[in-house]
């Protein structure tokens, strides 16, 4: 079945709602769509309150440390954490409450090609267990190329049946932003959500683009329940206006009992 899963997304310290596509290392046309008075660690509480599981906690940047850590301690175990990930600090992440780190860019060259020995050591150091590998992407042409350096950068990784099976014995999971949708609340990539759903061997999360609770209902029937999905800008509790988030943690529990 597909399960809503809960995100916390980190920039400057804060959590923010940002539109990916405007992600730069300076500020210059950085789209935000909502800021939060709440620290990391009240979603963090509120997740863990509602038994939601599986989420993940992404630092967008530097700064993020701290409030990552205070979000990790606020629910042990109880989510994800990415952004800057490395052979160095991954144990730290696991340590300071992490279930899974989720590492894209450092297994990537300055030029986008992928390095498989850093693959296995981050596998050897962590185990594939704790591991989750981010394959966010943009288009290119009539498929998909997965993005590095907050998505800024594109590697010469494509999103193919192949990419997803030979990566697939090195995780845990795939989580996939649909980069060039993300935080803008105008529709998801139902053919990115087909294709993972049709061809990863594992379990996989969608993000990008949701504007309707119904979004839940379409990547199940495209996925046949194999992806799950992420809500940010969209949720009330980010200052959206198309989803509840009471709405998604009733979807869990539904979907739990059936």
């Amino acid at each position: 079945m597909t399960r809503f899963r809960p995100c916390i997304d980190l920039h400057e310290g804060k959590v923010k709602q940002i539109v990916g596509g405007s992600l730069r290392d300076d500020a210059a046309g950085l789209r935000t769509n909502f800021e939060s008075d709440q620290p990391a660690e009240y979603f963090a509480g509120l997740y863990q309150r509602d038994g939601l599981t599986g989420g993940h906690v992404i630092k967008l940047g530097p700064g993020n440390d701290d409030a990552a850590r205070a979000a990790l301690a606020a629910y042990p175990g109880g989510m994800q954490v990415g952004g800057g990930i490395n052979l160095v600090n991954a144990p730290h992440w696991l340590a300071a409450g992490g279930s899974h780190v989720i590492v894209t860019s450092w297994l990537f060259d300055a030029d986008g090609h992928l390095l498989p020995e850093r693959l296995d050591a981050m596998v050897a150091e962590v185990g594939k267990d704790r591991l989750v590998i981010d394959l966010s992407c943009r288009v290119k042409g009539d498929g998909w190329v997965v993005a590095m350096n907050r998505w800024q950068t594109l590697t010469d990784l494509p999103i193919t049946e192949k990419t997803l099976q030979a990566l697939a014995g090195s995780c845990a999971e795939f989580l996939i932003h649909a980069a060039d949708v993300e935080g803008k609340c105008e529709g998801i990539d139902t053919k990115l959500v087909e294709f993972i759903g049709r061809h990863s061997p594992i379990p996989a999360t969608y993000a990008g683009g949701v504007n309707h609770f119904t979004d839940l209902e379409t990547v199940q029937d495209l996925s046949g329940g194999k992806v799950d999905l992420t809500i940010g800008s969209a949720l009330d509790i980010f200052g959206g206006h198309t989803v509840r988030y009471a709405d998604c943690v009733s979807w869990n529990r539904r979907e739990a009992q059936n």
